[in-house]
Parts: structure tokens; C-alpha cells; sequence
């Protein structure tokens, strides 16, 4: 048709921009809305059989009363002479199997974006009792949003009509995309429409078809008989989970596929979330350094755990745990305390049990090479060499006893039946309050000051007689 051609003294032809088994699709302009429209209109050698003309207006009243945004919107349909045509909405964009032949393999989040849309305007047609029956790339535009769009329900049925039983003398679909019943002349099914959603996910992923043949009948064949190859098996990079659900989708029986598109689509939706949570939740946190690095090695140390929680004074405590050691012979460096230790204060009364906040963290030093403890959190037995005996420790005492920070049970403290405190290195130890040992000197300062007071007494009973 030329440019000029003008349908019904409203559409006007511009150029043509598809064409289909039994259709040419023109783009025009809406004379009466001043809009660009999609016209399709059945080629003039099928319009002499009667059966064609009756499938292409059962398209148009199959599709007219579907609203969705993944479905071309049909706007008008009718006829002039022995034209026959459908206004739909124009869209700006390309076709999903141009897209494939050009750019190849999709990647996984491009396919399923398109696939769950496939799924919802095909399952909103399902929902509505219409079969689409010829589901292929060439049939699902993509819009320059990435919006997907459904078109040419060329040979759609109703699933109300009058003889569902019907066996048709056509075979429905093109035969890249049919289903293995398609293949079989048996009437199409919404299981068959999700067959061929399978096909098309399946081509997306791995840039071709899962079936060839040289002919018709050949890929019939391959449809009915061949083994359903995975998607992994020519693109290693698809996710072994989704290619299991694309697999499940192309089974040979109807029975054992998805009943509906919708049922495909929210597995897809789900894999495709899932996906992104994993994401996040693998995401590494960013950490932030309260001190700046330094450029030299820094020696590993081993973790002590938390403080325990706070309780009454009157409670009784448990004795500090040695901190873990990460290897054997491993040094532990003590850390400095971060405020300068409290001066020591003699009270007159015997101390309060200090609270487990006001203690410090106490790290016990593990001399290299020496055995660690026995069990985790345990200190050493009585003799073990990783509590070296401190200087002044009296023969066959315990070394531990005069450790820094070290609080014997109640047997090593002979029996004692009191409650007792973790030691507090800055608290009275004691050594403390022990009486100072009397050196020469000392002795000698008191012998003379002795002296001193006794020179001086007579000399004060002297001026005391002179006064009176």
C-alpha cells in the first residue's frame, strides 16, 4: 500500500513495520486523534478463506477488552471492502528477537526483567480465559524504557469457546516455539503458552534455540522426542537454579510444567529477590579505624571476652579467666591502661568489694615457649611454667597467689569460708599495709632522738625550780 492509503477515511498509511504469517503491520496516523497507531491488516490471499477471516476477527474481539501494561492496547476494528484490520497502540521500540540477534546472550537480571513481564501480560490474558498460542521474540516488543510489550494474537482463543474439543487441520504456532501437543495438531493450551515462555527465556540466556530442524516436521520431531537441554549446557554463567526452573518449564508433558504463566512468574520474582537479598546480605560492612595504622607489623593478639554484668557488691565474684591464646607459644602483649591508675588510699575500714565495671581489664603475660593452659579460660595448674614465680615468693607457695590480679578459690585460701573479690590492681594489697621493715639507720635516728629528750629533761626541771 502507498502512503497515501487512507482506511476508512481515518487511518492514514505512512510505511509498513512488521509483517507476520497471515498479517503486515503499517504504521499510520489517527486522522480523528492526531496519534500514531499500529495498523494491521490480514494479508489479501488469506482473505479469500473463509476460516482466516474468522480466526483474525476472533483476535480482535479476544484481545479487545485486555487492559494491561504488558499487552499492546487495541484501539479499533473494522474493515473496508475485502480489507480487514486492527488499530493498535504504536510503540516506539524493537522487537525482543532483534535485540537477540544483536546483542546475543542477555545477561541474567536483563532476561528475567523481560521474562517476568512476558509472564505478566500472558498471565493476565490466561486469568481472562484467552490463550495467545503463538508466544515468540518477534511477537513481544521492547520499548525504549525496557517496558515489555505484547502483541499479535493472531491465532488467540478463548478458553469458553463454543467447542473446546475442536481439533484444529492448522498447527498452532510457529514451530521454534510450539509445545510438543502443538507439534501433535492438538489444540493449544495456557500450559503451552508457558512452554513457549520457556523457549524464549531459554534462547535470552543462551543466545539460540534449545531445538533445530531443517524443516517443520523436523523440529516437530525435536519438540516431541529430542532431550530438553539445560541452559548451563551453552552458557555456563546462568545460575544452576534458574536453568532447573527453565528446564521444568520446556517438559515434554503439560502435566508437569507451570498451569499458568502467572504460577512462571512468581517463581522468577522470587528467584530474582532472592538474588538481590543475597547480594546485600554478602555486601562486606565498612569498617572505620579509631587510630591510624602503622606502618609496621602488627602482632596478632587474643581477644578476652566481654565483662560480666554488673551485680550487688555483697555478691560474690568469680575469679578471673586467663584470656585464650591463639597458638602455642604465641606472646600476649598487655595493653596500657587508657587513664592513668587512681592514687592508693588507706581506708579505716576494710574496702567494699569493687564492682566488675570499676576493674580494669586485667591480661595476664605468657612467657614465649611456655605450655598454655589446660583448658580454655582456665589458668595453669600449681608449678606450671606459664606463671613464673615472681620475685620473694616463699619455698612451696603457690606463685599464683602472688600474681598481679590473681584471686585464689576458698581451698587455696585455707578453708576460708568468706565471700572474696577479684583482686584489684590498683586497690590496697596487702603488702601494703604491712609495718615497714626497721633498717640500721632508723634505729640509730631513734637512739639519738631518745637520747635528745632525756638531755633536755633535767635542763626543764632546772628552769622550772629557778622560776619558783
Amino acid at each position: 500500500m502507498s502512503g497515501e492509503t487512507v482506511l476508512n477515511k481515518r487511518y492514514r498509511l505512512i510505511s509498513q513495520h512488521g509483517s507476520g504469517g497471515m498479517a503486515v503491520i503499517y504504521k499510520a496516523v489517527d486522522e480523528a486523534l492526531g496519534r500514531n497507531v499500529a495498523v494491521k491488516i490480514l494479508r489479501p490471499s488469506l482473505t479469500v478463506d473463509p476460516s482466516f477471516v474468522v480466526r483474525f476477527q476472533n483476535e480482535a474481539r479476544s484481545i479487545a477488552n485486555l487492559s494491561h501494561p504488558n499487552i499492546v492496547t487495541v484501539h479499533d476494528v473494522g474493515s473496508e471492502g475485502q480489507t480487514h484490520y486492527i488499530v493498535m497502540e504504536f510503540i516506539e521500540g524493537q522487537d525482543l528477537k532483534k535485540i537477540i540477534r544483536t546483542h546475543g546472550a542477555l545477561n541474567v537480571n536483563r532476561a528475567l526483567l523481560y521474562a517476568i513481564g512476558i509472564c505478566a501480560g500472558i498471565g493476565y490474558a490466561h486469568r481472562a480465559g484467552i490463550v495467545h498460542a503463538d508466544i515468540k521474540p518477534q511477537n513481544i516488543l521492547i520499548t525504549k524504557d525496557d517496558i515489555v510489550k505484547i502483541t499479535d494474537f493472531g491465532i488467540a482463543q478463548a478458553l469458553t469457546d463454543t467447542q473446546p474439543m475442536q481439533r484444529q487441520s492448522v498447527v498452532w504456532g510457529s514451530p521454534h516455539y510450539f509445545a510438543p501437543e502443538q507439534a501433535r495438531g492438538e489444540r493449544p493450551s495456557a500450559a503451552s503458552d508457558v512452554y513457549a515462555i520457556g523457549i524464549v527465556i531459554f534462547e535470552m540466556l543462551t543466545g539460540r534455540l534449545p531445538f533445530t530442524g531443517a524443516d517443520q516436521q523436523q523440529l516437530a520431531m525435536a519438540h516431541i522426542r529430542e532431550r530438553v537441554p539445560l541452559a548451563t549446557e551453552f552458557n555456563p554463567g546462568v545460575p544452576e537454579a534458574l536453568a532447573k526452573v527453565v528446564f521444568k518449564v520446556m517438559s515434554k508433558e503439560p502435566k508437569d510444567r507451570y498451569r499458568m504463566a502467572d504460577q512462571l512468574g512468581n517463581i522468577l520474582t522470587s528467584f530474582r529477590d532472592q538474588g538481590r537479598a543475597q547480594t546485600a546480605y554478602h555486601q562486606p560492612p565498612i569498617e572505620e579505624e579509631s587510630e591510624p595504622r602503622s606502618s609496621e607489623p602488627r602482632r596478632a593478639e587474643p581477644r578476652l571476652a566481654p565483662p560480666p554484668p554488673s551485680s550487688p557488691a555483697s555478691a560474690p565474684q568469680p575469679p578471673p579467666t586467663a584470656p585464650p591464646v591463639s597458638a602455642p607459644g604465641q606472646q600476649t602483649v598487655p595493653r596500657a591502661p587508657s587513664m592513668p591508675p587512681a592514687p592508693i588510699q588507706r581506708p579505716a575500714a576494710p574496702p567494699m568489694a569493687p564492682s566488675p565495671e570499676a576493674l580494669p581489664t586485667q591480661r595476664y603475660s605468657v612467657a614465649p615457649g611456655a605450655p598454655t593452659s589446660g583448658g580454655y579460660g582456665r589458668p595453669a595448674v600449681p608449678g606450671n611454667p606459664g606463671f613464673p614465680p615472681q620475685p620473694g615468693t616463699p619455698a612451696g607457695q603457690d606463685s599464683r597467689l602472688y600474681q598481679p590480679g590473681y584471686a585464689p578459690n576458698m581451698a587455696q585460701r585455707g578453708g576460708d569460708s568468706r565471700p572474696f573479690v577479684p583482686a584489684n590492681p590498683y586497690a590496697v594489697t596487702p603488702q601494703d599495709d604491712a609495718p615497714p621493715t626497721l633498717d640500721a639507720v632508723t634505729i640509730a635516728l631513734a637512739v639519738f632522738a631518745f637520747m635528745a629528750v632525756a638531755c633536755l629533761i633535767p635542763l626543764y626541771i632546772a628552769v622550772l625550780q629557778s622560776r619558783l
